[in-house]
């Protein structure tokens, strides 16, 4: 029986190990979950891994609230002793978190084949700590799990091919998640019924270059009270980002809901007229309900929904906002093609770990 250490820090990468937990079970694969506590998580109790039916990890180590550099090294250091004890027949990270590189760099150092899940995407934004992880894990790995040809690509151009490592276009596990949890979702949330909202707009607002930004926030809200005259708009938001809002006098008059689980925004995104966001997993999220997004952001790592038109991105430009919304309204498009490989890419990606020598 083969045994696979697989490495997550955040929720988001819980709910992504998830998929493949599910098809190791079926291919009777050992799977050990590391939580390095990357990002500190009230929400992620008992509760949390039993409604998601996520195997509860076998080790937490409790690193967060560091450093960059201070985080990753702790977790270097507590990841690759409890490799040097269970001597796994492989490693296995996702994305691109400080936990995803610590893991990387344990198993790379101890020869551990080092299996990379959401390989191959670039913003080419070197001041995001996301792209210089994403980049140095792929590189040291030895199978490149990519959820798109777009990944598959750029990986090529980066001259992988010349490199031992496998490159494998897998599709997204994100669909797979999506697709799994949507059912349980109508049973479990209740968010619609407390919003009350027949028609509405989704929008998120997390990352730093937006929130710590007190002109890009300015004028993202300038924006998003804009489109709320007309269509009303719904964002869930950090305490933290709130705050920011109040200090700096940043009037939202839209709708502010307190921070959802998984859950209740698979019912939101199901639900919403249109989708404006920040965050990556978000813009596809949009996609795969069917809804057109809008990002606040310069670049994204998931160029195949602009170059087809189902996302626009805008940045913090107030004007450039409300255009796109304009433009979302009458625009009809077909969600149905398969840009992220309709629900397969962890069955995919399992059956290769399985066969591995």
């Amino acid at each position: 029986m083969k045994k696979i250490i697989t490495i997550v820090g955040a929720r988001p990468q819980f709910i992504k190990a998830a998929t493949l937990s599910r098809q190791f079970l079926l291919l009777g694969i050992e799977e050990l979950i590391i939580h390095t506590g990357q990002h500190f998580d009230a929400n992620m109790s008992d509760v949390f891994f039993e409604e998601m039916e996520i195997p509860k990890p076998a080790y937490q180590l409790d690193i967060h609230g560091l450093t960059h550099g201070a985080m990753t090294g702790r977790m270097l250091e507590g990841i690759e002793a409890i490799l040097l004890k269970e001597k796994p027949d492989g490693v296995l990270v996702y994305g691109d978190t400080n936990s995803t590189l610590a893991g990387a760099l344990a198993a790379s150092k101890l020869h551990i084949p080092l299996i990379h899940v959401e390989a191959g995407l670039r913003s080419y934004n070197m001041k995001m700590p996301e792209e210089i992880n994403r980049i140095l894990t792929d590189r040291i790995s030895n199978i490149l799990f990519c959820p798109t040809e777009t990944a598959v690509n750029n990986l090529k151009r980066e001259g992988f091919e010349n490199m031992s490592i496998q490159i494998i276009k897998n599709g997204d596990v994100m669909q797979d998640a999506a697709i799994y949890y949507a059912a349980k979702a109508e049973l479990k949330s209740n968010i619609l019924s407390k919003i009350n909202l027949p028609k509405f707009v989704l929008g998120t607002i997390h990352r730093q270059e937006n929130t710590d930004s007190p002109e890009n926030l300015k004028n993202i809200v300038k924006g998003l009270n804009d489109i709320n005259r007309q269509t009303p708009v719904v964002v869930p938001i950090h305490p933290r980002t709130r705050n920011i809002l109040a200090q700096q006098n940043i009037v939202p008059e839209f709708k502010l809901i307190d921070p959802v689980g998984y859950f209740d925004m698979i019912m939101l995104l199901k639900s919403c007229e249109l989708v404006i966001t920040d965050s990556g997993g978000v813009q596809k999220e949009a996609f795969f309900f069917g809804k057109h997004c809008i990002t606040l952001r310069e670049q994204t790592e998931w160029v195949e929904l602009v170059e087809k038109g189902f996302n626009i991105l805008v940045g913090s430009d107030s004007g450039k906002l409300k255009t796109a919304f304009d433009f979302f309204k009458t625009k009809t498009s077909d969600f149905s093609i398969d840009l992220y490989g309709k629900g397969q890419a962890a069955e995919r990606a399992a059956q290769i770990i399985f066969n591995l020598n």
